[in-house]
C-alpha cells in the first residue's frame, strides 16, 4: 500500500480524539470496579452484556470482528472507531523458502510466524540486523532467502550459541552478538543495514525505532508486542500534538487479547480471576472499605491448593485477618459470579485495544516519517496465527531512490 507522508498522521490524529473521547468507556477496570459509571448511563448495553450466556461470551472472545459489530448497535463510538483502525494485509512476496529440515527444532506457529514476516516484507538488498533475536530463526530464513550476511543481536548466551550452530549447520552467514539491547548508553555500528525484529516486547522495539533514526538504518520491519514493557508510569509519545495520556494499564489493555494459549494456561488464568475477585469480596467484608487495592501477582503454585488455602495465604501476605467461620464455598461461588460479571463488563473495554494499539504503532510511524522514510502499515498473518500481528515497513527515502535507479 502506498501512503503519502501525511497519510499516516491524518490517521494517528483522528484516532486520538477518539480515544480521548471515549476514554471513559475503555479506562475504567471492571475488575477494579463494581459497576464503572458507563453502566449508569448506558443500562440498555449493561444488561445486554449481563445477560449473555457461555457460548456467545466464548464467542466475542474469540472473534472481536463480531463483538464489535454487536456492541457497536448500542454504542456508534465503536462503530466508527473500528472503521478507522481497519489496516491492509501485507501484500505476500516471494522468498526462498528452504526444506523442512531448516526449521528443525522450531514449534510450528514460530515457523507460521516467521514465514508470513518473510513474505510480508519483500525484497531485503542490505545486511540483516536481527533484533533480540534468541536462536536466530528469522534473521536464518532471511538471510537464507536474500543471500545476505545477518547479525542476530540477544542477551542469551545458550541462545546465541544454539542459533550459530544452526547456522554453521546449513551454512548461513550469521554471526550472534551477546548484548543486552536495553542498557544504558547501548552503542552499535547499525548504519547501512535492514533490521528486523518479530514480537520485540516493549522497549525493546522502541529502542530499535531510536537506533534506526539515530544510524541511518536503510530499512526496518517490526511486529511490536508488549507495549507496556519498561514504561514504569506513562507512555511517552514520540509524534507532537497529539492529546491522548496512556498509563501503564492502558498499555497493558493493547495486548490483553490471546488465541494461543493453550487449554490448561486457560483453565488456570480463569482460576487466578474467579479466586482474587472472591478474595476482593472477603477483604471489602473484613475491611468495611470499597476502594480498591492492587495486589502483587500469585504464586501458579498458590492455585493448586484448596480456595480457603489459597485465601489465607494471601491474606498473610496482604495482613489480613479473616474470619473463622468464613463460609468457603459461598466465598468462591461469589469469585466466580463476580468473574462471570467481569468478563461480561470487560467486552466493551476488549472493543478499545486494536485503537490503542494502533495508536502506539502510528506515534512510531509518524516519527519515523518525520526523520526521512517511508513508511507502510499493514497486517502480515491472520489474528489465529497471532494477534500482534502489526507490521510497520519503513524504507529509508534515499536508499529507496538508489534501487530505483538501478533497477
Amino acid at each position: 500500500m502506498t501512503t503519502s507522508s501525511t497519510y499516516w498522521h491524518s490517521r494517528l490524529q483522528q484516532l486520538d480524539q477518539q480515544l480521548v473521547a471515549t476514554a471513559h468507556l475503555w479506562r475504567p477496570q471492571p475488575f477494579k470496579l463494581h459497576r464503572p459509571e458507563w453502566c449508569n448511563h448506558y443500562p440498555e448495553l449493561t444488561e445486554a452484556l449481563l445477560a449473555l450466556d457461555e457460548r456467545q461470551l466464548a464467542s466475542f472472545n474469540h472473534d472481536p470482528a463480531v463483538l464489535l459489530d454487536w456492541i457497536g448497535r448500542y454504542l456508534a463510538q465503536v462503530s466508527s472507531l473500528n472503521l478507522l483502525c481497519r489496516l491492509p494485509e501485507r501484500p505476500p512476496a516471494e522468498y526462498l523458502s528452504p526444506d523442512n529440515r531448516f526449521f528443525d527444532g522450531m514449534p510450528g506457529r514460530k515457523r507460521t510466524q516467521i514465514e508470513a514476516f518473510a513474505r510480508g516484507i519483500g525484497r531485503v538488498q542490505s545486511p540483516l540486523l536481527e533484533w533480540c533475536g534468541g536462536k536466530g530463526h528469522l534473521g536464518r530464513l532471511l538471510g537464507h532467502s536474500w543471500q545476505q550476511p545477518v547479525t542476530t543481536l540477544e542477551w542469551n548466551s545458550d541462545l546465541c550459541h544454539m542459533g550459530a550452530q544452526q547456522a554453521r549447520r546449513f551454512g548461513i552467514y550469521q554471526s550472534f552478538t551477546v548484548v543486552d539491547l536495553l542498557q544504558p548508553g547501548l552503542q552499535l555500528d547499525a548504519s547501512g543495514q535492514h533490521a528486523i525484529a518479530l514480537h520485540a516486547c516493549g522497549e525493546l522495539h522502541r529502542t530499535l525505532h531510536r537506533v534506526a533514526i539515530e544510524q541511518n538504518l536503510d530499512a526496518l520491519d517490526i511486529v511490536p508486542c508488549c507495549y507496556a514493557f519498561g514504561v514504569e508510569h506513562g507512555y511517552r509519545p514520540r509524534t507532537k500534538g497529539l492529546s491522548l495520556q496512556l498509563s501503564r494499564d492502558d498499555l497493558r489493555l493493547a495486548v490483553t487479547e490471546t488465541v494461543t494459549a493453550g487449554q490448561r494456561e486457560v483453565i488456570s488464568r480463569d482460576r487466578e480471576m474467579a479466586w482474587k475477585l472472591g478474595f476482593v469480596e472477603l477483604r471489602k467484608q473484613v475491611s468495611g472499605d470499597d476502594q480498591y487495592r492492587s495486589m502483587k501477582p500469585v504464586p501458579k503454585a498458590w492455585l493448586q491448593r484448596s480456595y480457603s488455602e489459597f485465601c489465607h495465604t494471601l491474606a498473610e501476605r496482604e495482613q489480613l485477618q479473616l474470619p473463622v467461620q468464613t463460609q468457603w464455598a459461598e466465598a468462591e461461588a461469589l469469585g466466580w459470579q463476580r468473574y462471570g460479571e467481569v468478563m461480561r463488563l470487560s467486552l466493551l473495554r476488549n472493543c478499545f485495544r486494536r485503537a490503542i494499539e494502533l495508536w502506539l504503532v502510528l506515534d512510531l510511524a509518524c516519527d519515523l516519517e518525520s526523520h526521512g522514510y517511508h513508511v507502510e502499515l499493514g497486517t502480515f498473518c491472520d489474528r489465529s496465527v497471532t494477534p500482534r500481528n502489526i507490521m510497520l515497513s519503513a524504507r529509508k527515502k534515499e536508499a529507496r531512490s538508489e534501487i530505483r535507479n538501478t533497477d
